[in-house]
């Protein structure tokens, strides 16, 4: 069985954690560093970027998760976990883990109670649409050339893949469709499945 983390320091960690286990993974609340080490993929979840920023630094989270990311494990960031995972911020001179090569633009669809649902369709995952429900949501600005744009909402891009990497602006764990949980699941199998070729 797969194990997915869900960082726990601060976000939606249980409904996250109930969209894992709905498409037969194990979830873990990560909350130490050394749990890192168990783990197959990773979802950076939403919640309040800043917040999250001054708690890796005091966890001491930033390069461990980084080694995550350079040993090929895969890695999920939704909301605000886009903005830890993006390159560039626009505003910023400092962006935080500068692992996908895309511009994220924070609170680009409004603050908290304009959030809203949309139907969105998004390439290789739901070409018939899915709802997507975005709160106080960042979009991506710009994106590297060899970034996959999956979906866009009024003319903005808000989710991309990047190799390892998959990031949205929304939360698809409010919902009941987990099609986009499980085409990261599907991201870390393949993970693992050149992981083995590899130690064989």
């Amino acid at each position: 069985m797969l194990k997915i983390g869900i960082l726990g320091l601060q976000g939606a960690v249980r409904e996250h954690a109930r969209a894992v286990k709905d498409c037969g993974a194990e979830a873990i609340d990560v909350k130490s560093i050394e749990q890192l080490e168990q783990l197959d993929g990773l979802i950076l979840p939403g919640g309040e970027s800043t917040t999250m920023r001054r708690l890796l630094d005091k966890s001491g989270f930033m390069e461990p998760l980084r080694a995550f990311a350079r040993e090929g494990k895969p890695i999920f960031g939704t909301c605000a976990g886009l903005i830890l995972l993006a390159k560039r911020l626009t505003g910023q001179e400092e962006a935080h883990l500068e692992l996908m090569d895309i511009t994220v633009e924070r609170n680009s669809f409004g603050r908290q109670k304009e959030s809203f649902e949309a139907e969105i369709a998004i390439a290789g995952v739901a070409e018939d649409k899915m709802t997507a429900v975005f709160i106080r949501a960042p979009h991506i600005a710009e994106a590297g050339e060899n970034v996959q744009v999956l979906a866009k909402h009024d003319g903005r891009i808000v989710a991309v893949r990047e190799g390892q990497f998959l990031g949205c602006s929304f939360h698809p764990e409010l919902t009941e469709d987990n099609r986009l949980t499980a085409y990261f699941l599907q991201m870390v199998e393949e993970y693992k499945m050149i992981e083995n070729k590899i130690c064989n």
